[in-house]
């Protein structure tokens, strides 16, 4: 039977996307591992490869259609032997002839992408159908020359057909039986929104004005910022760092490292400051995991990056094992290709911490919304001359910072997280003890 390529899910958080491109066309033979389309998920562009080998026989989503759900057809795939006039037989193509047909005596057209059901078919069973067992021609060839049981295969390939991955990984004895799939939790019920559209759009009637849709991943800063606020109890901590001993130590770092074209930001230290502090204060470095909560070892330091439309959090993991000018350099690279989107899903989940920085903007102080599951996140302002009183009771000037600390409570208490904050102000004051 024909094979359905499915839309990808190819972010954490990615419902639906843009089929921006396809790369085939109906009639072209394909391979595993061959680029088949560009999708637009709710965070970058990406390349969608294919898992098993045939012919494209039909396309069942044009390019540049958007809202395309995950795990919906959006082509059809012929493997050696089929045609394409078993494509009815695929079940997006069935579900669609059981539609009336204009003509009961003709034979009902294949629906346009845009007239698909709402309600899908179900999937197929996972790799048997009864006694017939879906598997790839390539994938039944190696298995036999293997001596292998299809039948004690999982499939991984869409709706669960045997795949050539599936069978080079195997050996003779039988597979484990696959686990079964967890329960989702029912989304809970959505608070109320506002104002609804038409009555804003009443609002404004009389105004001169120009709609902006939403794209993917504005649509998703906008759920999770907003689910952080109603669902994580925030409490901030706030304090002011004076940043003289770590702008000359910067300085001298910065001349040393100049030969091989290192430059130190102030950023690069607060993300080494707060990376030790997980380190020192352990009992910090949590994530809320729903029913229970989860303290990570290594200092995963997330740092929130502007993109156009929306903001990336690239993850430095083993933050507190490297050295200020692989932070750096690593820094840099996440933050160029994250204003590119092209950052892979790997690189911007996860983490425990996250940082956001806005005194390039001349901000003093503000407060940051938690990234669920991170227990905190440091609001960073810019540093500015004030005048101080020492510990001798004389009037000084320093080079001041102040920073606020988003705590969740569920996660972290009020004294935990003011040992947390108290670190990272220790370690950014005596930058040079930090990195003892």
């Amino acid at each position: 039977m024909p094979t359905e390529i499915l839309m990808p899910a190819l972010s954490p958080t990615m419902e639906e996307g843009t089929l921006a491109k396809w790369l085939v066309k109906e009639g072209d033979e394909v391979s595993s591992g061959d680029l088949l389309a560009e999708i637009e998920t709710d965070k970058a562009t990406m390349e969608f490869e294919a898992v098993d080998e045939g012919v494209i026989g039909k396309i069942l989503v044009a390019e540049g259609t958007e809202g395309v759900s995950v795990n919906s057809p959006i082509a059809v795939l012929l493997a050696e032997g089929e045609s394409a006039d078993d494509i009815g037989s695929t079940p997006a193509a069935a579900a669609s002839e059981a539609a009336p047909a204009a003509d009961a005596g003709t034979e009902a057209a294949a629906p346009a992408a845009s007239e698909a059901p709402a309600t899908q078919a179900p999937a197929a069973p996972a790799a048997t159908d009864g006694k017939r067992i879906f598997a790839s021609p390539l994938a039944r060839r190696i298995a036999a020359d293997k001596g292998l049981d299809l039948s004690q295969i999982q499939g991984s390939g869409p709706r669960g057909r045997i795949v050539k991955a599936d069978v080079i990984d195997a050996t003779a004895a039988p597979a484990p039986t696959a686990e079964a799939p967890k329960a989702v939790a029912p989304a809970a019920a959505a608070a109320p929104a506002g104002p609804t559209t038409d009555a804003v759009l009443k609002t404004y009637a009389d105004r001169d004005f120009e709609e902006i849709s939403l794209d993917g991943m504005r649509k998703t800063v906008a759920a999770r910022l907003t689910e952080a606020k109603q669902t994580i109890p925030h409490f901030y901590l706030r304090r002011d760092i004076k940043l003289d001993a770590l702008l000359k130590f910067r300085s001298t770092l910065n001349k040393q490292l100049e030969a091989r074209g290192v430059k130190l930001s102030v950023n690069d230290f607060i993300i080494k400051a707060c990376a030790v502090a997980l380190q020192t204060v352990p009992a910090a470095n949590r994530v809320w995991a729903g029913d229970r909560m989860l303290q990570l070892k290594p200092s995963d330091v997330a740092v929130a990056v502007a993109v156009d439309g929306g903001l990336f959090t690239p993850v430095l993991k083993d933050a507190e094992m490297k050295s200020l000018s692989a932070l750096s350099t690593e820094m840099k690279d996440l933050a160029t290709r994250a204003r590119d989107k092209k950052l892979a899903p790997h690189e911007y989940v996860g983490g425990t911490f996250a940082i956001s920085n806005l005194g390039m903007f001349g901000i003093e102080n503000f407060d940051a919304v938690i990234n669920p599951p991170h227990g905190a996140i440091l609001a960073v302002g810019a540093g500015s001359k004030k005048p101080i009183v020492g510990e001798d009771g004389e009037l000084s000037v320093a080079t001041v910072m102040s920073v606020t600390l988003s705590v969740d409570h569920r996660v972290i208490d009020g004294a935990l997280g003011a040992e947390l904050l108290q670190a990272i102000v220790e370690n950014l004051e005596n930058p040079v003890a930090m990195l003892a």
